[in-house]
C-alpha cells in the first residue's frame, strides 16, 4: 500500500492527505484453491515539505491462501509483514509489524450487480517505542457493493462502479491505543478490466480514527493494479505462440 501524506492540525483533529497503491498478483491453482501475493510502498510528504516523495514510511509484503467453500462462501488467510519506518516528521516511530489473519467473504450474486460482506480477524506482532512486541488483536467488517457499468458481468473493456464500508475493533496496547474502536474506512470508487486477467481500480477513502493524542481524519486516494495468473499466461504465450496467418 503506498500512501503519500500531508498533515494539518485543526484543534483536536490531525488531517491528513494520503494516496494507497497495491500491486496484486493471483494465480488459481484448481477450482477449489488460488494463492495472491500483495507488494506495496509507501511515500509521505512532511510538514517541512510538500514533496509527496519526501519520506518512504512504509513497505509491504502479504502472502495469501483463497478457498472456495461454495459458490457464496470464500475463505482466506494471509501471513504479511509491514516495516513501518522511523518518520519523525510525520509522527510515526520505527514499528515493524508481523500479521496474520483468518477471512470469510459471503457474496449476494445479484443480476447486474454483486454485494458481499468480509469478516476479518487479525492477530498483529508490533514493535511499540519501548523496543518490544505486543500482539493486538483486531476485527473488521466490511460491507461492499459492485456494479459492472456497461455489461452485466466483469470481463475485457468493462468499467465498473464500487462502494464500501468497513469497521474495525481492537484490543487495548501502547501500540496501538486503547481505544476499542479503531476505525471507520468509507470507499468509493470505479475500476477497469483491460483483459480478463489485468485489473485497476481506483478510490477515493476516508477514515476515522479515534485516538488517545487526537482524532485523526484521512482522505486518501487508493490505486489497485491486479495481475490473475500472470506467469501462467505468459508461458502459454511463449510456448504456444499464435499461427501465422497469410494476408
Amino acid at each position: 500500500m503506498t500512501i503519500f501524506t500531508s498533515i494539518t492540525s485543526h484543534g483536536q483533529t490531525i488531517h491528513y492527505n494520503q494516496f494507497w497503491g497495491e500491486v496484486q498478483f493471483n494465480r488459481t491453482i484448481n477450482e477449489k484453491w488460488s494463492t495472491e501475493l500483495n507488494l506495496g510502498t509507501s511515500y509521505s510528504s512532511t510538514e517541512s515539505s510538500p514533496n509527496i516523495f519526501e519520506q518512504n514510511t512504509q513497505r509491504s509484503f502479504r502472502g495469501w491462501g483463497h478457498y472456495y467453500l461454495t459458490p457464496r462462501w470464500k475463505l482466506s488467510s494471509f501471513i504479511a509483514y509491514f516495516n513501518n519506518k522511523d518518520v519523525p516528521e510525520i509522527g510515526q516511530f520505527e514499528s515493524p509489524e508481523w500479521r496474520f489473519a483468518l477471512q470469510g467473504i459471503y457474496y449476494f450474486h445479484k443480476t447486474g450487480y454483486t454485494l458481499s460482506t468480509r469478516m476479518r480477524a487479525e492477530l498483529r506482532h508490533m514493535k511499540n517505542e519501548d523496543d518490544t512486541y505486543e500482539n493486538v488483536f483486531r476485527y473488521r467488517h466490511q460491507i461492499k457493493y459492485l456494479k459492472p457499468i456497461n455489461s452485466k458481468v466483469l470481463r475485457r473493456g468493462v468499467v465498473y462502479g464500487v462502494a464500501s464500508d468497513e469497521i474495525f475493533l481492537k484490543s487495548g496496547t501502547k501500540v496501538t491505543g486503547l481505544s476499542f474502536f479503531d476505525r471507520n474506512r468509507l470507499n468509493v470508487g470505479a475500476g477497469y478490466l483491460f483483459t480478463d486477467d489485468i485489473q485497476l481500480e481506483i478510490t477515493y477513502a476516508n477514515d476515522y480514527l479515534p485516538r488517545d493524542n487526537g482524532n485523526q481524519i484521512v482522505n486518501a486516494g487508493s490505486l489497485t493494479l491486479t495481475f490473475n495468473n500472470l506467469f501462467k499466461n505468459i508461458s502459454k504465450k511463449l510456448h504456444h505462440p499464435q499461427p501465422e496467418t497469410d494476408e
